[in-house]
């Protein structure tokens, strides 16, 4: 379970009052997540029985089921001032939760990954009004993360530098991609990650695709390999980077159409720095990549901000004309990738100071 994610986190909730009244809100309703955690430091289970924070303008109240009080009382520090109310099984949790509240039920925001039966039990039973999102108001507040939070970031990359530095060893002609995968999941955690969240070897054809999941696919000579890796430290925080290696030597059309991606990765990385807009990002990668003729084969966004999730804003995509802040943390990421034959992806992750954005992955970049 991850630990408290911040000294700084009692100033959090109090931001967060400060923008939902700005948002003209009533109330919010924070269930198991990335939010509750970025608000409380509690890590709770998405279990059938309720946990949810209800912040309003007076109150700032923890339910929890009564056999969770004891954890949650471990992670969440005295100084929030929250108050932890516990629920029995047979107590009437929407009476609760309408006292709580205290007729503040028209204007109620609720956490972006709410289950849908729950969005029902507060209109049917609790009896709130028609619900928005909280993410209007803790997307901009997350999306700008303080020093520990990029310090984070930073021992993730290198975490994951780690990884990707044993990665060679693990390609033999002869193994499979889910052998491959297994042993790079284990040095995720070796490399001190607290879990795996994904380890993708996508080998020769099946690295044109770009979410492919490993399978009995044998490693032969000449094969491309796309190795899209992350996993989540103690504290929380996401590590996630993609490198391209091939097994042998690299067939000529594949050598050159890196060489394009390479370009394109390294444009955007030297493009990024505050005040220009994701949407400029995006282009300084894709221009290169279509510019040699391989446009139509970049099929996704450039990138994605990283954080407690691994995909949370900024979004580094055309149409996207936020401006790059300090402290924002986001992927640079193109890929081509030709069906049927191979493909490629770089990928660093980038934090943002005032004098530039800096990547937190610094493994070769070449392919390998």
């Amino acid at each position: 379970m991850p630990t408290s994610p911040t000294p700084a986190i009692t100033a959090r909730i109090d931001a967060a009052r400060a923008d939902m009244a700005r948002a003209g809100l009533d109330a919010m309703l924070i269930t198991p997540g990335s939010d509750l955690f970025y608000l409380t430091g509690y890590a709770a289970l998405p279990l059938e029985r309720l946990t949810c924070l209800v912040l309003t303008d007076g109150a700032a109240a923890l339910v929890v089921p009564t056999l969770e009080r004891p954890a949650a009382e471990e992670a969440v520090d005295d100084a929030l001032g929250l108050d932890i109310v516990d629920l029995g099984e047979t107590d009437d949790v929407a009476s609760r939760i309408r006292s709580l509240l205290d007729g503040r039920m028209s204007r109620v925001a609720v956490d972006d990954h709410m289950w849908a039966s729950r969005v029902l039990w507060l209109q049917d039973d609790v009896g709130v009004g028609r619900v928005r999102l909280a993410g209007e108001v803790l997307a901009p507040l997350r999306e700008i993360k303080d020093d520990y939070e990029l310090g984070e970031l930073r021992r993730a990359g290198e975490a994951i530098d780690r990884v990707h530095a044993r990665v060679p060893e693990m390609l033999t002609a002869g193994r499979t991609e889910v052998e491959v995968s297994a042993a790079i999941s284990a040095a995720i955690v070796d490399a001190g990650h607290a879990r795996t969240d994904f380890a993708i070897v996508a080998a020769g054809p099946n690295g044109a695709s770009p979410h492919h999941e490993p399978g009995s696919r044998v490693l032969r000579d000449g094969d491309a390999v796309v190795v899209d890796i992350g996993g989540t430290l103690p504290s929380g925080y996401a590590s996630d980077c993609t490198r391209t290696y091939v097994v042998g030597h690299a067939d000529p059309e594949l050598q050159r159409m890196y060489d394009v991606l390479y370009r394109s990765q390294a444009a955007a990385r030297d493009h990024a720095r505050p005040g220009v807009t994701c949407a400029s990002v995006d282009a300084a990668a894709r221009d290169v990549i279509e510019q040699a003729g391989y446009g139509e084969f970049f099929t996704h966004r450039t990138g994605h901000g990283i954080g407690l999730e691994t995909h949370e804003d900024p979004y580094i995509v055309d149409g996207n004309e936020r401006r790059v802040e300090p402290g924002m943390a986001f992927s640079i990421e193109p890929g081509i990738y030709l069906p049927g034959l191979f493909g490629a992806r770089i990928e660093d992750i980038m934090i943002t100071l005032p004098s530039g954005c800096q990547p937190v992955n610094n493994q070769p970049r070449t392919l390998r």
